[in-house]
């Protein structure tokens, strides 16, 4: 017999950035442990660069926003005092004690941002508009439960949620919303961030000529950020938090030498009090220029979206004690130098308050700090979108990984390129910081709205907190949040339109989008076949049996696609191992490498035709053609020798026992419809004893998986899986029948992968039925397709070479 020799399994660690490496630290014990404690300050260093690059920036354009039209600067301070009120208490209440504090602890396994409050929602309630959802997601490591899910005391928020179905996708459109806003603050943040820095060129030019300089230059700088994108930040992301770290030690230095030069007493414009005479003698002018103000927090978001980044106590630590002093003197110093001149009343800017011996220096600073701040608010867009894409909200783009080293580094040409075009011609339509700040505060303002909203579901539905500590959140921040947002609408003739066009138009390619996949799985769904249909193919139909793998595409998790059976109808013959491939996404940010294959077979094992459904995270980067094809080949053999060998007393007893539990009545069946699922990951040989990265979990009948049977990791135990079947059976005694028959089974998948691997995959056009609305038949035939033509196709997005590319048209009526 043949002795095949099977390549030894690769082991895939799940690669974080050095940036993203999650640093499981005792933050209660940081202090007694010298290693932790300057890994933890080394993160926070770090994290200066990465995620309050535009924070730091604020200050550029804050007075100058607010003091542009609606109130003016006068002898008495009070405008001048309120307004630094207005920012201290802001920048106190929002990023310090609503990010810092709470929201920060809203994380889904170390990740932040409006979908991991979303994938903490859904896994908390049923209320995921996700299609292929099943029990064995449920098992995943990092699929944590602050509370069980079907307890007594389930809220009555909860049980309204999962009742009515518009609740649904209503919470999906505010997710959206919050997605589309920060989209549009990285097409607006580095507009306005350049613009403000370079504006400080206007201080040594005369009138006439500052206006061709400032925005040329702006344009120039920004056509070249964008330009470098391709090459990844990890290459200059060294320089990002020395650059924001002494631009930070420039702003404080400068407030501090103002406040001591031009008005020492200037920390008493800190109390409450000031606001309400602010307000008093403002009144609606002064309501309106809280759309200024509100520029102060821009930025603050990025501490929970980069959470994943870091940790909580590094971004805990860089915000209290350097970002926010730093920032509070910087605000402080431009009060205490215009308390002092109010000859400047239309002259209102950052750079008049630097001392003229510097400002050069200072600006050369501002401008790297705001390029800075820029890279990081495009990287986060970069993000959004492809979490988006995998959660089936965003057409197919490609996504290019640009670090081999540094996880979630990502580079999308098409957004790249829309990004730059539209900043530009912001730029270069508004010119002034005030239209693109009005424009850039509403952004910032709604993300923060979702967040708020999102927050107080989590505290409810997660934590398991009253919902009376919901609302309170809800109404204390959610007030605040409003008073701004409003304020911010004022301004809507005057560039706040932007943003709004903006949310608008993408809501509606996300929706139509999502609305569209999710009724292309439900035709798929109906008109799957039978498994039956499939095992009668063979000879006597005139079906043969070709050499290759054959893996087919679908989004189906049980069943045989309808593509498949067209595609046998038109070509009456399909390869001899036979594998349907289900790429699905799950609620939460990564699927840990060991947990990603979900294997097992569809009908009898000489058939030779599995299923496999890969798992991803949100936030989850697929992988290359290459290392798929590889990979998966390895998990089916792995899987074969799980099969054949688990009842059949290669490994003893007890250890079947412990592995997949007492209930053998699973193992019996083999040839059943669709047997179990497994999941398959790499195992290692370790010196010490086996603390093994893959936890195999066995399931019932993907057709209703209703119960799952987890196993007790193996301690203790050495092994790792060689699938190289002895030629001599004197070697390992008497052979069985189940030995014989699982070497031919693997024989049979080596020789097919020496003959080659083919991708079907459906190539759909889809069509709204007769007798749908008029706006249906609008977003599908019209919208859905125009997206569909317009972007990736499928087998861009799952990096298929054309060579071994098989398309089968499908036309869906839906």
């Amino acid at each position: 017999m043949l002795s095949p020799s099977f390549p030894e399994l690769k082991s895939y660690p799940d690669r974080r950035s050095t940036y993203a490496t999650r640093m499981d630290l005792n933050y209660g014990k940081c202090w007694k442990s010298p290693k932790d404690c300057k890994t933890l300050l080394l993160l926070a260093y770090q994290s200066l660069g990465v995620v309050y690059g535009d924070l730091s920036i604020s200050p550029l354009y804050v007075y100058k926003s607010t003091f542009a039209e609606d109130i003016q600067h006068s002898e008495t301070n009070e405008e001048i005092y309120g307004v630094l009120s207005f920012v201290f208490w802001t920048l106190t209440l929002l990023p310090l004690f609503k990010y810092v504090f709470i929201v920060l602890r809203a994380d889904d396994n170390g990740e932040g941002g409006t979908f991991a409050l979303y994938s903490l929602i859904c896994r908390h309630a049923k209320v995921s508009l996700l299609p292929n959802r099943q029990a064995a997601d449920e098992a995943l490591s990092t699929y944590k439960l602050e509370h069980h899910p079907e307890s007594k005391n389930s809220p009555k928020i909860k049980m309204l949620l999962e009742k009515h179905k518009p609740l649904h996708t209503a919470l999906l459109v505010l997710v959206l919303l919050g997605t589309c806003m920060v989209i549009g603050d990285g097409l607006l943040t580095p507009a306005i961030s350049v613009f403000s820095a370079v504006s400080g060129l206007e201080l040594s030019m005369s009138k006439d000529h500052h206006q061709y300089a400032v925005v040329p230059i702006t344009c120039f700088i920004l056509v070249c950020l964008f330009a470098l994108q391709h090459w990844g930040t990890h290459r200059v992301g060294f320089l990002f938090a020395p650059i924001v770290l002494i631009w930070l030690l420039c702003i404080s230095a400068v407030g501090l030498y103002n406040i001591l030069h031009w008005n020492p007493y200037v920390y008493k414009a800190l109390s409450p009090y000031y606001m309400f005479k602010f307000l008093r003698k403002t009144r609606i002018g002064g309501w309106m220029s809280l759309g200024g103000i509100l520029l102060c927090i821009t930025g603050a978001e990025a501490m929970f979206a980069d959470l994943g980044h870091f940790s909580y106590a590094a971004i805990q630590i860089a915000f209290t004690f350097l970002v926010y002093p730093a920032l509070i003197l910087a605000y402080m110093g431009q009060a205490a130098y215009l308390s002092k001149h109010h000859q400047i009343i239309h002259e209102i800017d950052f750079y008049i308050s630097v001392p003229q011996s510097v400002r050069w220096p200072v600006l050369v600073v501002a401008i790297l700090a705001s390029v800075v701040g820029s890279q990081a608010i495009i990287s986060g867009t970069f993000s959004i979108i492809n979490q988006s894409q995998s959660l089936g909200c965003f057409p197919r783009v490609k996504v290019i990984h640009t670090s081999d080293k540094i996880h979630g580094q990502i580079y999308i040409p098409e957004i790249n390129w829309i990004l730059m075009i539209l900043c530009v011609a912001v730029t270069i339509g508004f010119r002034d910081t005030k239209r693109i700040g009005n424009a850039s505060g509403l952004a910032v303002m709604a993300v923060m709205l979702v967040t708020t909203c999102l927050t107080s579901l989590v505290i409810v539905l997660c934590w398991n907190k009253p919902p009376i500590l919901a609302f309170l959140f809800l109404l204390f921040f959610g007030s605040i949040e409003l008073l701004y947002f409003s304020a911010s609408l004022t301004k809507f003739t005057e560039g706040a339109w932007l943003p709004i066009l903006l949310a608008l138009f993408l809501m509606t390619v996300m929706f139509v989008w999502h609305y569209a996949t999710i009724k292309k799985y439900e035709f798929d769904l109906h008109n799957k076949v039978s498994l039956e249909w499939l095992l009668a193919l063979g000879p006597t139909l005139g079906i043969a049996r070709v050499p290759g793998i054959g893996v087919v595409f679908t989004d189906l998790i049980s069943g045989i696609p309808a593509n498949f059976s067209r595609f046998v109808t038109n070509l009456p013959a399909f390869h001899q191992i036979l594998v349907f491939v289900c790429l699905k996404s799950v609620p939460v940010p990564h699927v840990p490498h060991a947990e990603r294959y979900l294997v097992g077979r569809v009908g009898p094992a000489e058939h030779r035709s599995y299923r496999c459904i890969v798992r991803y995270g949100y936030r989850d980067v697929h992988q290359d053609v290459d290392s798929f094809e590889s990979e998966l080949v390895d998990r089916l053999a792995e899987f074969i020798h799980y099969d054949w060998h688990k009842g059949q007393g290669s490994v003893n007893s007890n250890d079947i026992d412990r592995a997949y539990g007492d209930d053998r009545s699973h193992h019996s069946n083999r040839s059943s419809s669709e047997c179990r699922l497994a999941v398959i990951g790499p195992t290692y040989e370790m010196d010490g004893s086996l603390d093994p990265e893959s936890v195999s979990i066995e399931f019932s009948s993907v057709e209703s998986l209703t119960e799952v049977t987890e196993m007790e990791p193996i301690r203790g135990l050495e092994k790792k899986v060689r699938f190289a079947v002895p030629s001599d059976s004197s070697e390992v005694g008497e052979v069985t029948e189940a030995q014989v028959r699982w070497r031919e089974e693997v024989a049979d998948l080596l020789a097919a992968r020496q003959s080659g691997i083919a991708f079907i995959i459906g190539h759909s056009h889809v069509r709204a039925k007769q007798g749908s609305s008029i706006i249906k038949r609008v977003a599908i035939n019209f919208g859905y397709n125009f997206l569909r033509r317009n972007c990736r196709g499928p087998d861009v997005a799952l990096k298929v070479p054309p060579v071994s590319l098989l398309e089968v048209g499908m036309v869906y009526v839906v």
